[in-house]
């Protein structure tokens, strides 16, 4: 049974109706391969490739064949889906037997059962860059839906972008009330060897350090240790003032 009708709207509806602060940047990279799979006509399988500095991966994708085509790019270290990613450009192969640009790939693509391809650049933060990757099963399948489907992959960078952007910053806060808890408790213990032993911070703080490094252990564990001795202590045990 042919595809429905390019729906736009209802493609750039659901990509824009993504809400980061219930879907992590996993589930933002299926819906955008979902959207873009049930949107434009033909698209048999969907992938989404992500390319941090020389390293490049699947970051989401409709079945295993997709997956599969890839990684055959990644191995060969060229493919439509990396050039894609890496020019920004959109690129088209109409029919793989007669592709001339990656014909190693495209022979194992055609027996895979693919006949044709799009892959567009998506532009995401200057460390990041990606590609939206539609494969179909008969010739010429994304011709006449080039300029649409484009459309769709600008929102969807756009999403991607503002969930790698809502994925870093969720991490940096969760970075800072780490170090804030470390410090914390850093403080507590350099309190009690202070109050222990009579001595300064910077004395409290070096005997910190100097149990850290005897016995390779961080310095946030050897001060919650501490603490937690002096909160529930063992009979018998000294406390790393002690030592």
């Amino acid at each position: 049974m042919p595809q429905s009708p390019l729906d736009i709207t209802e493609a750039v509806l659901r990509l824009g109706s993504i809400r980061h602060d219930e879907m992590g940047l996993d589930a933002v990279l299926t819906r955008i391969t979902e959207v873009a799979r049930d949107s434009i006509p033909d698209a048999a399988e969907v992938t989404v490739t992500l390319v941090h500095g020389t390293e490049a991966n699947t970051a989401a994708h409709t079945g295993e064949l997709a997956l599969q085509l890839d990684t055959w790019q990644y191995e060969q270290g060229r493919g439509p889906c990396l050039d894609a990613a890496t020019t920004g450009a959109v690129l088209i192969v109409a029919d793989m037997t007669g592709e001339r640009r990656w014909p190693e790939w495209s022979a194992l693509a055609y027996a895979a059962g693919v006949r044709s391809c799009m892959s567009i650049g998506l532009p995401i933060q200057e460390a990041v860059v990606g590609a939206l990757n539609l494969y179909g099963t008969r010739p010429d399948a994304f011709g006449r839906v080039a300029e649409p489907a484009r459309t769709i992959a600008g929102h969807a960078a756009v999403a991607l972008a503002n969930a790698h952007l809502y994925d870093s910053t969720a991490m940096l806060a969760a970075q800072m009330r780490e170090a804030m808890r470390n410090r914390a408790v850093i403080e507590q213990a350099k309190g009690i060897i202070m109050g222990q032993r009579r001595c300064t911070a910077d004395e409290a703080f070096g005997m910190l350090a100097r149990v850290s490094q005897n016995s390779n252990r961080k310095l946030r564990d050897v001060a919650d240790a501490l603490v937690q001795q002096v909160v529930r202590p063992v009979p018998g045990q000294p406390t790393a003032a002690d030592r």
